[in-house]
């Protein structure tokens, strides 16, 4: 296991580049711990699989560098990096059995039988399919085969780092969160470094201790789920994460005060100085239905089972509320009021407000 650093990383596919827009990865210096569940977060062409390849060796960065334990493996070839890599699609032998499948990694490096034997029952017993360890492998199910390409990532107690790239795109819906919940709990069991890249938030928030959320080749944002929820430092994060995302509304800033729709709106906390657009954003979760506030028209009412979601509209901004309880039907006026602890302000894209000190 290892602490895996990167330097001043940079990466672009191109011969010679002259500006940011010619770089897949631009300026990200990262720090992951020994022993943490990371995620990469992000949509399709963001940059994440750019950045895995540079980590297991089959990339070199343009510029930068990749350590290990403080040791430069930035040119280190993938076969000397001690990595375990589980793929989109299971990766294991048809025509061998669950068994052979496990011990596979182990005996390709000379590892003892019976140090084999201990380890692949143990990997098994933690995956739940011992009692398929004489099994052929190629009668096994799509969720089962995963499991032991994630066990044969697992299996060796040597390895830097374990890496899963979108390990769960193929398998039903239903299954998914039997397989998260249990690639938690090896974590949990094994403290391997783990990096887990997905363009699903759900994958990324339930697995991770911390998550890197990426946008057009950057690091918008590492933190705790709670912290990529309740406090996003970036819009993308706000839109990003969250069913309903964040409300994210063009607002005016006149002498110092944000207004939205020309009335006032309340702040988290002072506004830190500086020049740009400006954006209010609140989640819907702290949107609610009042007396008094924002005026607006109901645009839609959505059940989705627990509670509601209601669009209203303030001018020609569409604002989400999640709401329980009864809710008004549509095209009826109503207030809305923000909780003001909860809402940011944003000066392009960036957050530029600061929580207000407790009294």
């Amino acid at each position: 296991m290892a602490k895996i650093t990167l330097q001043n990383l940079r990466h672009s596919y191109s011969a010679n580049p002259t500006s940011p827009s010619d770089y897949a990865l631009k300026q990200i210096d990262v720090d992951w711990q020994d022993g943490g569940a990371y995620a990469l977060l992000g949509p399709s062409g963001c940059g994440k699989s750019t950045l895995l390849n540079i980590i297991s060796g089959l990339l070199i960065p343009s510029h930068g560098k990749i350590l290990f334990n403080d040791r430069d493996v930035t040119t280190v070839p993938p076969d000397k990096r001690n990595i375990a890599q589980v793929f989109q699609f299971p990766v294991i032998y048809d025509t061998m059995t669950v068994y052979d499948n496990l011990a596979f990694p182990l005996r390709n490096r000379g590892v003892d039988e019976a140090r084999v034997a201990k380890r692949v029952h143990e990997i098994a017993e933690m995956l739940e399919v011992t009692a398929m360890l004489k099994n052929r492998a190629s009668g096994l199910s799509p969720d089962v085969k995963q499991k032991i390409s994630m066990g044969r990532g697992l299996v060796r107690d040597d390895v830097n780092v374990v890496m899963f790239d979108e390990p769960l795109t193929m398998i039903d819906p239903h299954l998914k969160w039997k397989l998260r919940s249990k690639l938690k709990e090896l974590h949990q069991r094994v403290r391997a470094t783990m990096i887990y890249v997905t363009h699903d938030q759900t994958e990324a928030l339930t697995f991770a201790d911390q998550v890197v959320v990426m946008q057009d080749g950057e690091v918008v944002q590492i933190g705790t789920p709670v912290d990529l929820f309740e406090r996003p430092q970036h819009t993308f994060v706000g839109h990003f994460i969250g069913s309903p995302g964040m409300n994210v509304l063009k607002c005016e800033l006149r002498e110092g005060v944000p207004l939205l729709g020309g009335h006032p709106v309340a702040l988290e906390g002072p506004i830190n100085s500086g020049f740009g657009k400006f954006e209010i954003g609140i989640r819907p979760e702290f949107v609610s239905l009042a007396p008094q506030g924002l005026p607006a028209v109901i645009r839609k009412v959505s059940d989705i089972g627990r509670h509601n979601v209601v669009e209203a509209m303030v001018g020609d901004q569409r604002i989400a509320a999640v709401i329980d309880g009864p809710v008004p039907g549509q095209g009826d006026a109503v207030h809305l009021a923000f909780n003001a602890a909860q809402t940011r302000l944003y000066r392009d894209g960036w957050i530029a407000t600061s929580p207000a000190k407790a009294a």
